[in-house]
């Protein structure tokens, strides 16, 4: 499923940068989750309805995260930086 897809079925923007990298820019309406927080919050990730995409600068640490969160029988997919997932995002409107 494309980055694209996802967003048109309205799944959850999930950023894993620092709050301090978050609030240089960020996806409008994503949430920050930093890497170092996803493995104590997986309940706060389950309980999140549909798919998650998860974004960070480059896509090194939400690809980390999400193979973690896959681990856990979580659907979500790696976004990759997040001004791509912004960019796809920005399509969509």
């Amino acid at each position: 499923m494309t980055i694209q897809e996802l967003i048109q079925q309205e799944a959850k923007i999930i950023d894993v940068r620092t709050p301090e990298e978050f609030m240089g820019g960020n996806v409008p309406g994503s949430i920050n989750i930093p890497l170092n927080e996803v493995p104590e919050r997986v309940a706060d990730f389950k309980e999140m309805d549909g798919p998650l995409i998860l974004c960070c600068l480059s896509g090194g640490r939400s690809g980390q995260a999400t193979g973690f969160l896959q681990a856990q029988g979580i659907e979500c997919y790696n976004g990759g930086g997040w001004m791509d997932v912004n960019y796809a995002v920005s399509q969509q409107s």
